[in-house]
């Protein structure tokens, strides 16, 4: 009796289920933005006039501050690519992209080390809602915009990181370790920390972070 009941018995198996993709899956090879150039002095020009008026309105500054200039003279918004260089000086409003390059290359005229850094960040679904019939009725692509996370570009110098909408974030921690704000929080509720990884994007652990992710 107990052999037949062992032959009867059905045999369960606990499938493998894959591990849930993060949200930054969609632009793990996505490349950082960069302002073309078409060879001329049309947008060698618009260049110099960048680092110009950056070298005055630092005016004998910390040379690691973020050009805050560039968020009162430009607002954020749709912008199409590709874009060049004499281009962008005449636009009135910019996206985060084009906000990180030309950061970037004030930071590099500065002669700061920076990196582009690239993140994603959890916004309300409203707000993604908002933003994606802006970026729609302006006819310009909304890729940035997942399910509810947006992807997001700033400059990182060597000493901190330079968010162009929000300002600095961080400050420089030992081991090349780098204090992170959670998704779509503000700075001053930062917590956690994250390895910064050059030419990689970098994984944040989701309890010590306490991202949701």
């Amino acid at each position: 009796m107990y052999l037949d009941a062992v032959e009867d018995l059905i045999e369960t198996r606990i499938e493998e289920r894959p591990a849930p993709s993060l949200p930054s899956a969609r632009w793990s090879e996505f490349p950082f933005s960069s302002l073309s150039h078409h060879g001329g002095a049309c947008c060698e020009v618009a260049r110099e006039w960048i680092v110009a008026m950056d070298y005055a309105q630092l005016n004998g500054g910390d040379l690691s501050s973020g050009p805050r200039w560039l968020r009162a003279r430009y607002e954020w918004g749709p912008s199409p690519w590709p874009m060049h260089w004499c281009e962008v000086v005449t636009r009135k409003v910019i996206d985060c992209g084009a906000h990180s390059a030309l950061a970037h290359e004030a930071f590099t005229a500065r002669g700061v080390t920076a990196f582009r850094a690239q993140f994603v960040q959890r916004y309300s679904p409203d707000a993604l809602a908002q933003w994606r019939t802006k970026w729609t009725g302006e006819n310009v692509s909304d890729h940035w915009i997942g399910d509810d996370v947006i992807y997001h570009e700033g400059p990182a110098p060597v000493r901190r990181l330079w968010q162009p909408r929000r300002g600095p974030a961080v400050r420089r921690r030992p081991m090349g370790r780098r204090r992170w704000p959670p998704l779509g929080r503000p700075p001053d509720q930062a917590g956690g920390v994250a390895p910064v990884l050059s030419n990689r994007h970098s994984g944040l652990d989701p309890e010590s972070m306490n991202t949701g992710l």
